[in-house]
This record gives C-alpha cells, structure tokens and sequence, in this order.
C-alpha cells in the first residue's frame, strides 16, 4: 500500500503566530489526484478499513511531541488525553517521554491497563467523583489537581494513613482567551478551577497546606482552547506569580511547580494561524524568569498540557460520498458520517479543509456543503468549501486536521457504530481502534 512518490520533507516550524500546514508533514500529492500520508494511499486506506475511517500519522505525532520536549527542556510535558487516546498513542506517549494529563478515571485506567507509569499522570475535572479519586490514589498518579475547595478534604479522606499525595490547585487568573466562548476557561464565570479574585484560590491553597496527607506543590491553569499565540500565558504569568508570592509570604511555602495547561492552537484551514512551541517557551520563559525575580522567587517547574496539538494535525478523517444533492440554489454533498464522529462543526461552528482523493478531476471547483446522514438540519460538516464540479457517489473525501476531539467526542447517534483509527508510519498501515459495530451496540441493551 505504498505510494509510489515519496512523502514530502517536514516543513519547518512556522513563526508564531503565522500560517501553518494543514496536512501532517508527510502528506504527498502524486498527479494521480490520491493523497498520501506516512507513505499509505488515503484511497486505498478507504478500500481496505471502510469509511468513515481516521488515519493517524506516527511519525508526526511523535514529531509534536518532540517540538515540545525539545522547546521546554527540563518542563513536563504531558499530553491532554481528552484529545483523543488508544493504546498505541500511550505507548508512543510513554517511548517520548511526555508526561499524560487525564480527567476520568476511564482515561486513567487505560494508560494503566497500557504500562504508562502512574507518577507521570495528572488528573484533573471541576467534578472528579468518589471512582476517579480512588482510581488516581490506586494507581499512584503524580498529581491530582484541585478544582474545588470541597474537593480538598474529600481527598484527603480518601489517601492512605500515612501517604500523602501531591496536588496543584488549579486557579482562574482572569484572561479571556479561546476560539469560542464555550472553551474560554481562563475567565470567572464558568464551572472550572477557583478565581485569583476575591481570595477563592489564596483560600484554596490554605485548605490544602492545612491537610497533612495532601502536598501542595504548584498551581495550575487553563486559559481555553485554540489560542495561537503566547500572549495570553504572558499576562497568566503575570497574575500568577504575584500569587505564588502571596502564599510564600502567608504560609511560609514556596511552590516548585506551575502548571499553564493547554489549548494550543492549530490549523484547519490554509492561512489559519497556528502556535509555535519554541517561539511560546521563549516568550512565556522570559516573563517568568523576570516575574519570579521580582518577586524574589525561584523560577518554579514548568507543566504544559498540548493535545490538540499533538495529534490534531497528524490525524486525516476520511469519508465517502453517499449523494450530491442541489436545492435552493445550494448543492450538498452527503457522505457516511457526520455529528456522529465529528460534532465539532455543530458545538463551535469549526471549518474544515476537504480534499477529493482517489482520482484526478479537471472540472472546475464550485462550493458546496459537506453534510452528514445523521437527521439533523445541523449535521454539517463543512460549509461553502470549494470541490470539483463532478463530485460524485463513491468518490472519497479526506479532511485533515482531525486527530483531536473527534472520536474522543464520537456518539453513536442513530445508532451508527464510532470509526476505526489506523496508525500509518513507513509505508504501512496497521488498525489500532477497531470500528464500532452494531453487535457492539446491540450488546449495551439488556432488555427487560
């Protein structure tokens, strides 16, 4: 299943906060009209796995992943696993070092049940229940970040006499960043983390340190999601020092860590804007260094949480086209998925790049909408893109960019079973995540 021309050279890293690609660095476009990625035909991956069907590239994740590590040297890095998450993925994960930040106990119980060290995890959720703590404390994760001022005694009643567990607190520094209001978590106003403002998270902090089976050892923060530039941390850096300083000064402790969380953004169209790792750690470290310095604090560890990053743009979505349809003056192309195993489009009016592969075509592009076979109005996947006027039943269709928070946000809406994942890497092709089928679903229903 090779393809005959040889994938493309990596491009370099783009300049922040500038274009970046949209297909995974392997990515090559023969005159054949097919798409290759890691060196597999995209058509010929539709043949074989079926459609709806996600293509994984490894080497770009591995190569995200090391962008990070290589731009933080001495930081944690810990992949965002709510972004997608296999077996496979982990056990890249754990080869490169980076460190896992999970929220369930479901996530949790994979890496374990994968081999992925337990003192490299972070849990995190504003309502962890009484499962995921002891889950966490059973499986030994590195930390445990604290949401809530309630949640700090209901952990500590849960570690073991004689243990302790580390812990951040996660604080909202009061910056309104994100792509859409519904992932701007930095601000008051919504249900994650406690506020800098009012005391919430001094308070917070001091619940903690006054509980001898928990560590406070750093703070942590999420601004939201998609954010392409290094600004927003600058000015999160800037409130949370001056906080680490404050608790220094009240308790007489001085945090090793600070945790900026994620949301780092990427491109899903050409010309969108796209984040740096090596521009945004020499910005954001250089804040830091200067903030601790005036405030006579040494330069806490560094946590970065990129998932999206990582696995987003190594990720290709291939679909097949079930009808072409025009009505109103507007012609829709439908294929086999949907809000199903994509509702991104629906949540948060998210556009995609599609590419017709398989075949060459000289007609002349026109825009049409992409949509899904679910029964909603709203069941569209990318709206007014330009495709080939002969688009037709059969052909298939790629969409780049989706390695993050499709089939990790996948339903089984009208009882359509969530797509495989193939891994692609030298070559070859190997599934990694099985399709879901109607037996798989039929088997969740007892009956009476």
């Amino acid at each position: 299943m090779s393809l005959p021309l040889a994938p493309a050279a990596p491009p370099p890293l783009p300049a922040e906060p500038g274009p970046a690609p949209v297909w995974p660095a392997s990515a090559a476009f023969p005159p054949s009209g097919d798409v290759g990625v890691g060196g597999v035909s995209l058509a010929e991956l539709a043949d074989r796995f079926g459609t709806p069907c996600y293509v994984l590239d490894e080497a770009e994740v591995r190569a995200r992943a090391r962008a990070w590590r290589a731009a933080l040297p001495g930081a944690r890095v810990a992949y965002a696993a709510k972004a997608f998450l296999s077996r496979s993925l982990i056990r890249w994960l754990d080869e490169e070092e980076l460190s896992l930040d999970v929220c369930s106990a479901g996530e949790l119980e994979l890496a374990a049940h994968a081999g992925f060290p337990g003192d490299r995890v972070l849990l995190h959720g504003n309502a962890k229940s009484p499962e995921d703590l002891r889950a966490a404390l059973r499986l030994g994760v590195g930390r445990v970040v604290i949401d809530s001022i309630g949640e700090t005694a209901r952990l500590a009643a849960l570690v073991p006499a004689g243990a302790r567990q580390k812990v951040l607190v996660r604080v909202v520094p009061g910056v309104e960043a994100g792509a859409h209001a519904a992932v701007r978590t930095g601000v008051e106003g919504q249900k994650f983390g406690l506020p800098i403002a009012g005391g919430h998270a001094e308070e917070a902090a001091a619940r903690v340190l006054g509980q001898p089976r928990l560590e406070l050892v750093g703070l942590h923060c999420h601004l939201g999601s998609q954010i392409p530039s290094a600004e927003p941390y600058v000015t999160a850096v800037r409130r949370l020092v001056p906080l680490l300083a404050r608790l220094r000064d009240l308790h007489g402790v001085t945090l090793p860590e600070l945790d900026l969380g994620g949301g780092f953004g990427i491109a899903y169209r050409a010309g969108d804007p796209a984040l740096d790792p090596a521009a945004w750690a020499g910005r954001v470290q250089r804040e830091l260094a200067l903030c601790c310095a005036h405030e006579d604090l040494p330069v806490p560890r560094l946590t970065v949480e990129p998932g999206r990053w990582i696995t987003g743009p190594a990720g290709v979505a291939l679909y097949r086209v079930l009808a072409v349809k025009t009505t109103g003056g507007r012609t829709f192309v439908a294929v086999d998925g949907g809000m199903s195993d994509n509702p991104r489009p629906a949540l948060y009016g998210v556009r995609y790049t599609v590419r017709l592969v398989g075949r060459a075509s000289r007609a002349p592009l026109r825009p049409v909408s992409v949509v899904g076979r679910h029964c909603e109005a709203g069941d569209v996947l990318a709206q007014d893109i330009a495709l080939p006027g002969d688009v037709r039943p059969g052909d298939v269709l790629a969409v780049p960019a989706s390695g993050a928070y499709h089939l990790s946000m996948a339903s089984a809406y009208n009882l359509v079973g969530r797509p495989p994942v193939v891994a692609v890497a030298d070559g070859r092709a190997r599934l990694v995540v099985r399709r879901e089928t109607a037996a798989d679903l039929r088997a969740r229903d007892v009956g009476e």
